[in-house]
């Protein structure tokens, strides 16, 4: 059963960091591209990074390209969204998603989903 946990959100200032993890159990990460997405209020969720099945190139957002890292632990199975330089248009809810042998990750339906870790940027 596949499962995800994300966790590190929180309230932090414009030009903070922070640091998503996801714990991954369930499914060979290899096999699934794996993302990381987000929600803002009112608008619709998109994603923010991820890598395609069988692949180990990362698609950036253009809005985060520069500023945010994804990467992963294969020893531990988990995913982490290193976000540096956050603006209040990075607030949003965060999820990381998993897909089975979906080969290019920006484009595809994902079934796994976490419950996701809100993020806020503000004075």
């Amino acid at each position: 059963q596949v499962q995800l946990v994300e966790s590190g959100g929180g309230l932090v200032q414009p030009g903070a960091s922070l640091r998503l993890s996801c714990a991954a159990s369930g499914f060979p990460l290899d096999d699934y591209a794996i993302g990381w997405f987000r929600q803002a209020p009112g608008k619709a969720r998109e994603v923010v990074s991820c890598i395609s099945a069988g692949d180990n190139v990362t698609y950036y957002a253009d809005s985060v390209q520069g500023r945010f890292t994804f990467s992963r632990d294969d020893a531990k199975n988990t995913l982490y969204l290193q976000m540096n330089s956050l603006n209040p248009d990075d607030t949003a809810v965060y999820y990381c998603a998993a897909e089975w042998e979906l080969w290019e990750c920006w484009s595809g339906e994902y079934d796994h989903w976490g419950q996701g870790t809100q993020v806020t940027v503000s004075t």
